[in-house]
């Protein structure tokens, strides 16, 4: 008898995520009727990602690149479960750790410590063994005292470190990070580098959002470039990469044409 294929890490097929433009949270009742009215001028959805698929097997590093706004964000939020999909279907494979789920189940009140044991059972993890991992998941922060301050009292830098030790030293299957290693100085840039490494040579599946080009060719063993809510190119690092700085090289002329095009027509005094 062969043994069971093993699935792929995640697998997203024709992904899609629709935002409402009108209907927020922070829409009032007034907003709700000129909005109605003024339906005729303009869209009142659009689609953050739309016709989105792709794979990461176990063991590989995706990046995820591309320009503010490109849906790369709002991707991580579907893989880890905050969003639910439009349309379309994702499959994650294993136990998935996430700073994006762990941010948000930090309590603010509470010291660094009592957040580490939290998080344990927030991710359903045994609690004798969260406090054996304990002494190495503060060891790795190295954000000394202010490990028993409450987490109120954090630079977002240190809220990061904190979060990124716990996600990375619970052995998780798939690992999710959104622009966390471009946190701190060199030696915590270093130690993330080796740490995530670890982790893909122990099969784990990663998908890391990141606007550091440097990481994402030296870290990563694949690239996905995103925008407008769209894969526009797949495949090695340095080619992606590559592609990503000539498409905003071209961007950037383009509205520095249009702004040289729109002073033109103006009178304004040379200093």
């Amino acid at each position: 008898m062969f043994p069971e294929e093993i699935p792929d890490a995640i697998e997203v097929d024709s992904l899609g995520i629709e935002y409402s433009l009108r209907f927020t949270r922070k829409t009032t009742f007034r907003d709700t009727f000129k909005n109605l009215r003024a339906k005729r001028d303009g869209p009142s959805h659009f689609w953050a990602l739309r016709n989105v698929s792709f794979t990461v097997k176990r063991g590989e590093s995706l990046a995820v690149i591309g320009p503010n706004g490109a849906g790369k964000s709002t991707l991580l939020q579907v893989l880890a479960g905050i969003l639910q999909p439009t349309e379309g279907r994702i499959a994650v494979h294993g136990q998935i750790s996430s700073l994006l789920t762990l941010g948000a189940g930090f309590d603010q009140e509470l010291t660094g410590r009592d957040n580490i044991v939290l998080a344990g059972a927030f991710i359903g993890m045994d609690h004798k063994e969260m406090m054996d991992r304990l002494p190495g998941i503060i060891e790795f922060a190295d954000i000394g005292q202010f490990i028993d301050a409450p987490i109120k009292t954090y630079s977002s830098g240190m809220k990061a470190r904190l979060g990124f030790s716990i996600a990375t030293a619970v052995d998780p299957d798939v690992l999710l990070l959104d622009e966390v290693l471009g946190t701190g100085d060199e030696v915590f840039r270093a130690k993330s580098q080796k740490r995530v490494m670890e982790l893909v040579r122990a099969a784990r599946g990663i998908v890391l959002v990141t606007h550091d080009l440097r990481w994402v060719t030296e870290f990563c063993n694949r690239a996905m470039l995103l925008q407008k809510g769209n894969i526009v190119a797949e495949g090695s690092p340095a080619d992606v990469v590559a592609l990503h700085v000539e498409n905003s090289a071209k961007a950037r002329a383009a509205r520095d044409a249009e702004i040289a095009k729109a002073l033109a027509g103006t009178s304004l005094p040379v200093r």
